[in-house]
């Protein structure tokens, strides 16, 4: 009889054991799913949902989580499903808005990404990615005043954001705003050095403002970071151009168009034209 009952107390404890094993697994997949990134996450993510253990907020951010993983791979129609999933296990919950207002802008659905992350605002009027994302989908609809009001918006809650300043940059430059669009592309550049596509932006309000030398510098590091970026080439013609070497200058600008034809638009889209203006 003893060992019959040493017997049961060894099951038992082998039992329970065994369930401690499973929930701290669970556990596990909730930290592997909000903490790692790709397959691994998604499978995490997935694992944690299916256990039923979760609910209210805590089933939100896992469903959120797995949109933002399906999101990077551009699996928009999962991503869309886990947010709205998201979205229904918390309705005062920000962040699944803000991914669906960035999956629709790369849809180039503006309007519906402008819903979306106009709802994530209201959820959290101090959700500075939300206003970036409104202002970039308000850009590309031509509306660059909204994208401004919402750059500034984003900028005054996260003042570091060298995206924010960035895109603020070119939205005043194509205001023709050279002087504030040229302060904001440095301080971007400030806080993350050699950035290629602010880069171009800078170099580009150089021309605009007729500083022929520093435009030059910067087109020299965009060749340098990559010698095919016909937008660099394109500048770089113009700038030989304005110092007189017409050789040089037309010979770039021809690379540069057989590259992509429509890169003189990213120029005059800032009021640039390969001649200066008298």
């Amino acid at each position: 009889m003893p060992k019959t009952k040493f017997a049961l107390a060894a099951l038992a404890a082998i039992m329970g054991l065994g369930l401690l094993t499973a929930a701290t697994a669970v556990a596990d997949d909730q930290d592997v799913c909000a903490d790692e990134s790709g397959d691994v996450a998604i499978a995490a993510c997935t694992r944690a949902i299916k256990s039923n253990r979760y609910g209210g907020h805590a089933l939100a951010a896992l469903y959120n989580n797995r949109c933002s993983e399906y999101l990077d791979k551009e699996d928009f129609d999962l991503a869309i499903s886990d947010c709205r999933a998201a979205i229904k296990s918390d309705k005062a919950y920000a962040m699944p808005h803000q991914n669906l207002g960035l999956i629709y802008y790369k849809q180039s659905n503006y309007d519906r990404a402008i819903e979306e992350t106009t709802a994530a605002i209201k959820l959290d009027p101090k959700y500075a990615k939300a206003f970036g994302t409104r202002a970039s989908s308000y850009s590309l609809k031509g509306d660059h005043d909204r994208a401004i009001a919402d750059y500034n918006a984003a900028i005054r809650l996260d003042p570091k954001s060298p995206i924010s300043l960035a895109n603020r940059c070119d939205e005043l430059a194509i205001l023709r705003q050279y002087r504030a669009a040229l302060k904001d592309c440095d301080e971007s550049l400030r806080i993350r050095p050699n950035h290629q596509n602010t880069t171009r932006h800078r170099a580009i309000v150089y021309l605009a403002l007729g500083d022929v030398d520093s435009a030059s510098r910067d087109f020299a590091n965009l060749i340098e970071m990559d010698p095919n970026d016909p937008i660099a080439l394109y500048g770089r013609g113009i700038t030989k151009l304005r110092k007189g070497d017409a050789a040089g200058g037309r010979e770039d600008m021809t690379e540069a168009k057989s590259r992509r034809e429509t890169v003189p638009e990213a120029f005059s889209s800032y009021g640039v034209t390969a001649e200066a203006k008298r």
